[in-house]
């Protein structure tokens, strides 16, 4: 695999995956089909009581491909991206996501589908969307459930980042550590403690019935979301304006349509 590394650890329970692109670990179409795949593999692994998610280097992830966004490539981006958050819900294996630096946009998306989200104190958190002139539809299912709509708003609409303190205070992260290393330390203590020594099977049932709400939410409004962004959000000048000037590295110019 070009993008995602893979390792089993504590007896082969707990699969490691790590996102590696050599630079801030964007989710373009390689990385997502390279995930799915591996997603896929896991379906018939009884043992597996884990699956953890974390960025090689200084950061988690920048984000989905901002080029993908554009118009002619946003439906195909959007349907593979999102088959990613069905094939978790789906699996219903625990999952806990470990955040160094950036981890923002769709790197954040796929952060907080997670069941534990652990950071070390550099880690920034945001859905910065708006800014480009669209919307995060997973984000904007996910957060709501996770933290409450005042707070998820305030990171909706703002697409303002927050650090590690914050996004506790939020009730996004469940734990912060000093620093990376802290941070695997701490979090393989966590694991031992509270997955090893209980049965897979039973820790799947346990992610059923505990996400048996937010499950239901995330498939009725996931699909109407994706149809708001490629048929109504994508027909507008704005969308469009907002993703080129990005990738042109200039100011956007609204016309606010």
């Amino acid at each position: 695999m070009k993008k995602i590394k893979l390792n089993y650890t504590h007896d082969n329970a707990v699969a490691q995956i790590i996102l590696d692109d050599g630079k801030g670990n964007v989710l373009d179409h390689i990385m997502m089909e390279e995930l799915q795949s591996l997603l896929n593999s896991f379906n018939n692994n009884k043992d597996l009581k884990l699956i953890t998610f974390e960025g090689a280097g200084k950061n988690f992830s920048f984000g989905a491909s901002v080029e993908e966004h554009q118009k002619d490539m946003a439906a195909t981006m959007l349907k593979g991206f999102h088959q990613l958050f069905f094939s978790l819900r789906d699996l219903s294996i625990p999952t806990l996501a470990k955040i160094s630096g950036q981890c923002l946009g769709g790197g954040l998306e796929l952060a907080i589908m997670c069941n534990q989200l652990f950071a070390d104190e550099t880690a920034k958190l945001g859905q910065p969307e708006v800014i480009l002139g669209v919307f995060p539809p997973p984000a904007s299912i996910i957060l709501p459930e996770k933290i409450g709509l005042s707070r998820a708003e305030d990171l909706l609409i703002t697409g303002r980042t927050i650090n590690a303190e914050e996004a506790r205070i939020f009730g996004l992260l469940n734990q912060i550590f000093e620093n990376k290393e802290e941070l695997h330390i701490e979090t393989n203590k966590w694991i031992e403690q509270y997955i090893v020594p209980k049965s897979a099977s039973s820790l799947r049932f346990a992610v059923k019935a505990s996400r048996i709400k937010f499950n239901h939410v995330l498939s009725n409004f996931l699909p109407q979301l994706e149809h708001l962004y490629v048929n109504q959000l994508m027909t507008t000048k704005d969308a469009n304006e907002g993703i080129n000037s990005f990738l042109e590295k200039r100011k956007p110019i609204w016309s606010n349509n």
